[in-house]
Order: structure tokens, then C-alpha cells, then sequence
């Protein structure tokens, strides 16, 4: 049983010549989207505290979203770089929850197929970053993301799966993969991890 697809299209190396020439911007970018992720396996947990098969799952990987935060945040203060201000919306987010589902259970499995297809696509991002960086602390933090975030993607499809029939999931999750393709390349080239 596969339990996340492969991205339908691939980051451009402009995305990546962005980040490695603003990496400062990156960083903080990069620390407001794991606060983010953070919050949005905790609101899972308030939104739907009776799927308790899932519960446990999800305090560890807000907890662990919560950490990578902290690394962020640790290397943006060795290199003098501050949060920003306020977090801004994220677009690329944003048109991905604009097409959920409106009913309870049918919007459930959309936010966790959305998930699963935001940390399949960090998993992309960091892997590249990763590649791009010289041998260092840097590099390995973005390695360990890399493989982090690449088992989020599955644990949200398995999730799901707890919930929905196995044919539903895949079927929406193809379709998911899909318009998170075209979020992403309707986005303009900018030193962020969206």
C-alpha cells in the first residue's frame, strides 16, 4: 500500500537559485511555515477530537513541526536574522483549501490529503536545498528535514486511510497532487519555501 503519490511536477532550479541568493529571506519564510505546520496538526486535534485513532500521531508531529521551528529559529539568530513582523497568508495554501470539501467527514480527508501533499512538497524543497548547500551543520539540518517531512506525507495519507476506503483516498489524493501542482506553478519565483 502506497501511502502518498509522487508530485506531479517538479521545483524549478530559479526557485532554487532565489533561495540560495536570499537565504536569509528563506529562513524566515521557512520558520513561519513550520509554526504553521505546527498549528495545523494541533487544529486537527481540536477540530476533530473524536477520531482518537489519530491523536497520538498528530502531538508527535506537532511537537516535531514545533522543533524544527526551533532549529530554524536557533540558525536565524547565529546569523542575525528576526522573524518577520507578522506571518503573511500563504497563498499556495490558501487556493489548496479553497477546493476542500464543504461537509465535515469529506473536508477531513481533503485537509489530510492537503497535508500530506505540503510536506511531500517540502520534502522536494528541502531535499534540494539540501543538495545545494555545502558540507556543514546547514546541510544536515536540511537533510534531517528532508527525510522528516518526506514521512509526514505518509503519515496523513495513513490517516486518512483509517477513515476512508483505499480507493476514495487514492482517487482524491491523485486529484489533490494535481491542483497542488498547479498552485505551485501559478506562484511567482521568490526565496521562500512556497
Amino acid at each position: 500500500m502506497k501511502l502518498n503519490l509522487d508530485l506531479k511536477s517538479e521545483s524549478k532550479p530559479e526557485w532554487l537559485s532565489a533561495v540560495m541568493e536570499s537565504f536569509d529571506d528563506f529562513l524566515q519564510d521557512h520558520a513561519d511555515c513550520e509554526r504553521k505546520a505546527s498549528a495545523m496538526a494541533m487544529s486537527f486535534v481540536a477540530k476533530y477530537p473524536d477520531r482518537v485513532e489519530i491523536i497520538p500521531e498528530l502531538i508527535e508531529t506537532g511537537i516535531e513541526e514545533l522543533e524544527h521551528f526551533q532549529k530554524v529559529y536557533e540558525l536565524m539568530q547565529s546569523r542575525g536574522v528576526r522573524l518577520k513582523p507578522s506571518m503573511g497568508e500563504d497563498i499556495y495554501v490558501s487556493r489548496l483549501i479553497k477546493q476542500c470539501h464543504s461537509g465535515r467527514n469529506e473536508r477531513f480527508m481533503d485537509r489530510l490529503l492537503i497535508a500530506s501533499a505540503l510536506e511531500t512538497r517540502g520534502a522536494e524543497r528541502f531535499r534540494l536545498i539540501a543538495n545545494a548547500l555545502p558540507e556543514g551543520e546547514m546541510k544536515k539540518f536540511y537533510k534531517m528535514l528532508w527525510t522528516s517531512e518526506a514521512k509526514h506525507g505518509h503519515i496523513f495519507v495513513k490517516m486518512a486511510l483509517n477513515y476512508f476506503p483505499e480507493k476514495q483516498v487514492y482517487e482524491r489524493l491523485d486529484w489533490w497532487m494535481d491542483r497542488e501542482a498547479e498552485s505551485l506553478e501559478s506562484l511567482e519565483i521568490r526565496s521562500a519555501l512556497h
